[in-house]
């Protein structure tokens, strides 16, 4: 899809999968939160659908776009979403769950512009002016959220990753992870610059089986 499209046009294509991806990542984490009792984000109106609730301008701007730009690991954060682990009924399993909520709502919403790909290609010969956007932006969708929820089930703080591994292991490794936070960005930043994580045959894999469920 790259080497289809010149940069403004792929930044175009890929703004809405993106933008939807990561709001929709921030309220499927408060949402789930709210359903095991604590209402924080709730309260603090964090449970929308409007994107200006959650951008960071760096992590929902700037990183991917540039990302984008120069053909690399696409990837991005929005404003994490507050959640009270005091006011979780069962603290450390739910906590796990509603992290784990993120990167699942990645998986339907790759799946869901799989769909969107899918009626696109079927109006490609018909009306080509509606079926090729929606196929190369349901492509999109399906890359961003792959790489999205791959990305964020690494065991890496402050990635959802970490906090489900925290829900299933002694207190002390949860602890232990905490206390990483705050270096885990750069970690995560340097492991992929260097190419020593390399994501990409496993995005590639799953990207495969998406495409090949709609277009087998």
């Amino acid at each position: 899809m790259q080497e289809q499209l010149n940069t403004v046009q792929l930044l175009v294509v890929l703004a809405p999968p993106l933008l939807l991806a990561i709001t929709l990542h921030e309220v499927a984490h408060g949402w789930m939160a709210w359903r095991f009792g604590d209402p924080t984000a709730k309260s603090q109106g964090r449970l929308s659908l409007n994107p200006l609730r959650h951008i960071d301008p760096i992590g929902t701007v700037l990183v991917p776009g540039l990302l984008a730009a120069f053909g690399g690991f696409i990837f991005g954060w929005a404003k994490p979403v507050p959640v009270n682990y005091s006011r979780l009924r069962h603290p450390k399993r739910d906590m796990a769950l509603v992290a784990l909520a993120g990167p699942g709502s990645n998986l339907v919403m790759a799946l869901g512009w799989g769909l969107i790909a899918l009626i696109g290609h079927g109006l490609r010969n018909t009306w080509a002016g509606l079926g090729e956007p929606m196929l190369l932006m349901g492509i999109a969708g399906i890359d961003v959220n792959v790489m999205l929820g791959v990305l964020n089930l690494l065991p890496i703080p402050p990635l959802d990753g970490s906090r489900v591994l925290a829900g299933v292991l002694p207190n002390r490794f949860g602890l232990a992870m905490l206390r990483m936070e705050r270096y885990g960005l750069i970690i995560l930043v340097v492991l992929l610059a260097s190419g020593i994580l390399n994501l990409m045959p496993l995005v590639n894999g799953v990207r495969h089986l998406i495409l090949t469920l709609f277009f087998s």
